[in-house]
């Protein structure tokens, strides 16, 4: 009974051995994927609006091409806080395109402020974190 048990035991860790070639696979055709995806090259990453007037609501624009050979989606687009309104280009921007992220900021509060803009595209597998920053005056 005890040899059975051991053999049992033996055979279970020895399946188990297996099992954990599969992830390193998978982690190889993940690692694919990146290398062959979409880049893109933002005109500007963080915007100065200056100054600008209370209650006025302030467009600020981003801009980036897609440099890559496939075409790029935005997926999601989150202001930092709810005084920031966002838009974006809905459809695929196709390579060597140039497409736009527009965040409005809406100046209620006086004084210096610096608000992020948080895109995510299928092009990077990390969220692109765009700023704004000025002051209501």
């Amino acid at each position: 009974m005890k040899m059975i048990k051991i053999s049992m035991l033996a055979l279970a860790l020895g399946l188990m051995s297996f099992s954990a070639v599969a992830p390193v696979k998978s982690l190889v055709s993940e690692t694919k994927t990146v290398e062959t995806a979409s880049t893109i090259v933002w005109k500007a990453e963080t915007i100065d609006v200056g100054q600008i007037p209370q209650g006025t609501p302030k467009a600020i624009v981003y801009e980036f091409k897609n440099t890559g050979k496939t075409a790029v989606v935005i997926t999601n687009v989150q202001g930092s806080c709810g005084c920031t309104a966002t838009d974006y280009t809905k459809e695929p921007i196709q390579p060597g395109k140039t497409a736009k992220v527009t965040a409005t900021y809406n100046a209620a509060n006086k004084g210096a402020f610096t608000k992020t803009v948080t895109v995510t595209t299928s092009a990077e597998t990390t969220p692109k974190v765009l700023t704004l920053k000025g002051t209501v005056i």
